[in-house]
């Protein structure tokens, strides 16, 4: 994956306060019983340790159907068949940046077709919001395989989120203002699979990098085939400047993050 160190390293915090000092862990925990953060951006906001319950959840109230399987992992499949959403952390499949996946979704053109069309992986860290607003898209599709917008409807939808295109990779990579993630579609990393069979494909990524040369906070690939609407529908998410409520924050991202207010 590509990053941004010259830009990050002379480029000042985004937000106004730091959360909480002193931490003993990656995630901040307050002293008083369960407390609620409302915080921005939504992109350094983490997954309040919850992924699995969350997205679970929404899979659920979509009418998806789960099982376990003998990986033990968890799998959801769409009342048509031909969506799927499967939570992989367990089995440990491969990494994106230095982080385990945790969630790998794709898509079919027919019930009867065994192959996948695309997927689409991301790590633990991302903001659930996000990947439940994705999730909402990819259900809501006729033809979760068929896409006929171009890659600027990503840029469009970060750009009118606020977030800048790069300086030389203006048609494919968009930056928030605080140099802190990219969306950027660039070679595809190993181990991600497409039903296009070419070599040297690219696909969306995107990642979180609080603190420059430090671990990623998240990271997500998706395959060549995934649709650029459905992309653009998680891209538009992420970049959304709503507040997001968290129990816990990335201990990284404290000095970035903006407490709304707390309840």
């Amino acid at each position: 994956m590509s990053t941004y160190n010259a830009l990050l390293e002379t480029t000042p915090k985004y937000t106004e306060a730091p959360l909480h000092p002193h931490h003993p862990s990656e995630s901040s925990r307050p002293d008083s019983p369960d407390p609620v953060y409302w915080v921005t951006p939504r992109h350094l906001a983490g997954d309040d340790g919850a992924l699995a319950e969350r997205i679970g959840d929404t899979l659920s109230d979509l009418g998806w159907r789960m099982w376990s399987t003998s990986r033990h992992t968890l799998l959801y499949v769409s009342p048509d068949g031909l969506r799927g959403a499967e939570w992989i952390l367990a089995a440990y499949p491969f990494e994106l940046g230095g982080l385990p996946v945790a969630w790998q979704l794709s898509a079919r053109p027919h019930a009867t077709t065994a192959m996948a069309e695309w997927n689409a992986y991301f790590t633990t860290g991302v903001a659930h919001e996000a990947l439940a607003d994705l999730l909402m898209a990819i259900d809501a599709r006729e033809a979760p395989d068929v896409g006929f917008e171009g890659p600027e409807t990503v840029l469009d939808a970060l750009s009118a989120q606020g977030w800048i295109r790069d300086v030389d990779r203006p048609r494919t990579t968009v930056m928030d203002p605080g140099f802190s993630a990219c969306v950027s579609l660039e070679m595809l990393p190993p181990l991600i699979e497409d039903a296009d069979p070419r070599p040297d494909l690219v696909g969306w990524q995107a990642w979180a990098e609080p603190v420059p040369g430090a671990p990623y906070l998240w990271c997500a690939s998706f395959s060549a085939s995934v649709p650029h609407d459905l992309v653009a529908a998680f891209a538009s998410s992420l970049a959304s400047p709503v507040p997001v409520p968290r129990r816990t924050v990335p201990a990284s991202a404290e000095g970035r993050l903006t407490v709304v207010r707390r309840s």
